[in-house]
């Protein structure tokens, strides 16, 4: 478990891509930089920490120094957090062919070093397949050989990484992704958690996503919640999901939907070692506001961690 002995209070995680509003962007005098946009969000809500999600700016190289100005920019102007971690993007630990990690793992140790990070995410899941980037990671083949490998994968990175890798239970939304096998995705989560002994993040959007794809609707939507390996989940993320045309959404545009709460008032309970509740990819103008439909559960799910972490 990353070295964090008290319930935190509400953080936050930003994916930030290259060139967006909510991002990296540029200007003459200082280059690439984070966006005053951010900037704003960060200053207007009190956050107990930030993690970022990781965008390749080049495929072709790894360089740290393409990355170090712009994080060292965020982090300099950006308020002060108790925490900081990385979501990673590209351990791609679902995946069975060989896979060549050295270079990201020694990538991602020095951003460990270089900005004290806490810990370090990813989902379990196909990013890439045979070297070719994927528009939205597959969940891992739901296969024993497919469990096999991702506990294979988890434990080399788990390994050689100088900060905790969260393991995250992948997403299921269906119109983006799909999946193979037949295997039951919370047995499958939790056999590569036990079996490496890995700290992991539980996403709500994703727990859900899995059972609407079963079938399940209503209070079913919530069942089987016993079967994921709760005593190592150390953070629990919600970003915004929708419901349309009898599928399950997980779009990241920051509105999170009453059923969201509702399971993260029954999941938050049952996980003793739970650290870190997470709202990812919140959506905000100019000024840092949010965006109006995001507004009331938002702040449903501050006053619920205000009093969780209390």
């Amino acid at each position: 478990m990353p070295d964090v002995p008290h319930r935190m209070g509400l953080g936050v995680g930003l994916d930030l891509p290259w060139g967006a509003d909510i991002g990296w962007g540029w200007d003459k005098q200082h280059g690439n930089r984070i966006n005053a946009r951010v900037l704003n969000f960060l200053q207007r809500h009190d956050f107990a920490y930030l993690f970022v999600s990781w965008q390749p700016r080049n495929r072709n190289r790894l360089k740290p120094e393409d990355y170090t100005p712009v994080f060292d920019d965020l982090f300099e102007r950006a308020p002060a957090f108790k925490l900081r971690a990385l979501h990673q993007t590209a351990f791609n630990l679902g995946a069975l062919e060989p896979y060549d990690r050295s270079a990201l793992i020694a990538f991602t140790n020095a951003l460990i070093e270089r900005y004290g990070l806490s810990w370090v995410n990813e989902d379990l899941g196909l990013w890439s397949i045979h070297g070719r980037s994927l528009p939205y990671p597959l969940p891992p083949y739901l296969t024993p050989q497919g469990l096999s490998a991702a506990i294979a994968n988890t434990a080399e990175v788990q390994q050689a990484l100088a900060a905790p890798l969260l393991v995250e239970f992948p997403g299921f939304s269906e119109g983006t992704n799909f999946y193979m096998g037949r295997m039951d995705a919370y047995d499958f989560f939790r056999e590569v958690v036990e079996q490496t002994a890995s700290p992991c993040t539980l996403d709500i959007g994703h727990l859900l996503s899995w059972q609407w794809l079963q079938g399940n609707r209503g209070t079913d939507l919530y069942k089987e919640l016993e079967r994921l390996p709760l005593k190592h989940c150390f953070e629990i993320h919600l970003s915004g999901c929708a419901i349309a045309r009898d599928r399950f959404l997980d779009v990241h545009h920051g509105i999170l939907l009453d059923e969201q709460l509702e399971l993260l008032q029954m999941l938050a309970p049952m996980c003793p070692n739970l650290r870190c509740i997470t709202y990812e990819d919140p959506r905000f103008g100019e000024d840092g506001q949010l965006i109006a439909k995001s507004v009331a559960n938002f702040e449903r799910l501050n006053a619920y961690v205000s009093e969780w972490a209390a």
